[in-house]
């Protein structure tokens, strides 16, 4: 008889292809594509980002003004602290978005993706920031309308605009955290309502030295307080002393811990999910 050959073993599946992680800034720029168009569909969290700063400055320069500063002036006072206020109230808005997103469970999905966790939150923080902007912008045409009259040249208006971009930048990254770490869009949106707090107890409506003696201190050397006072030292021509490096410390330093917490919460919490 004529030996059978042995079995051949059938060869292993080859194992499934990974696919590459996208390079550059190409998912950065599909994010932020994505929530500019959420943007653009929301319109009233816009509108209500423009028109609340507006009514607080009508009503510290028209009904409060005239019994803080009779003299007419309390406008230019008031102003960068209003702006401040303007960028926080369309920067919260970021933590209902991506608290929205996590309890969607389209997070999930984009866990899947070959792409870093960073860049989910880049897209929230940069159409943040380009709305924040524009809203800044509009806050101050009003306020040139009802008086506003800053004494700043060109290199001045630059200044104060990259203070501005900076502190819109971080607190952005910081609420996007926020939106992270809650768990749901209405805890969000009541975490990042304890954030707005923060120019009413400093120098942006009234002199720190005008207020009580033990909350001084706090106001002073809270974050807000020298990034108005840079503001308005760059717009107005106040003496801004050691202002700027406080203000671009507080930045920075909140820019980075947010940056890190919001990666570390969304490989943690969004990878459980």
């Amino acid at each position: 008889m004529i030996p059978l050959a042995p079995p051949v073993a059938p060869a292993p599946p080859a194992p499934p292809a990974l696919r590459p992680r996208i390079s550059g800034l190409t998912a950065e720029s599909v994010f932020v594509g994505r929530s500019l168009r959420h943007s653009l569909r929301d319109g009233e969290s816009l509108l209500m980002a423009i028109m609340l700063p507006i009514m607080l400055m009508l009503m510290f320069t028209w009904v409060f003004g005239g019994a803080i500063d009779p003299t007419g002036d309390y406008v230019d006072y008031v102003v960068p602290g209003v702006i401040l206020t303007c960028a926080g109230f369309g920067a919260s808005a970021t933590a209902v978005y991506v608290a929205g997103d996590m309890k969607a469970g389209i997070i999930d999905r984009f866990r899947t993706m070959p792409v870093r966790a960073s860049a989910v939150l880049t897209g929230h923080v940069v159409a943040s920031l380009l709305r924040n902007l524009i809203a800044t912008g509009i806050v101050i045409c009003v306020a040139l309308l009802v008086g506003f009259r800053p004494t700043a040249d060109v290199w001045g208006w630059i200044g104060a605009v990259g203070v501005i971009a900076l502190w819109i930048l971080a607190i952005t990254y910081l609420f996007a955290a926020i939106g992270l770490a809650s768990g749901s869009p209405e805890g969000a949106n009541g975490y990042g309502f304890i954030i707005l707090f923060l120019p009413y107890l400093s120098s942006a409506y009234v002199p720190v030295a005008s207020m009580p003696e033990w909350l001084q201190g706090v106001a002073q050397y809270q974050p807000v307080t020298p990034i108005i006072e840079t503001i308005r030292g760059l717009l107005m021509g106040t003496p801004v002393d050691d202002y700027v490096g406080w203000a671009v410390a507080w930045c920075l330093a909140i820019l980075v811990g947010s940056f890190i917490w919001g990666a570390w919460l969304f490989r943690r919490k969004a990878g459980r999910r």
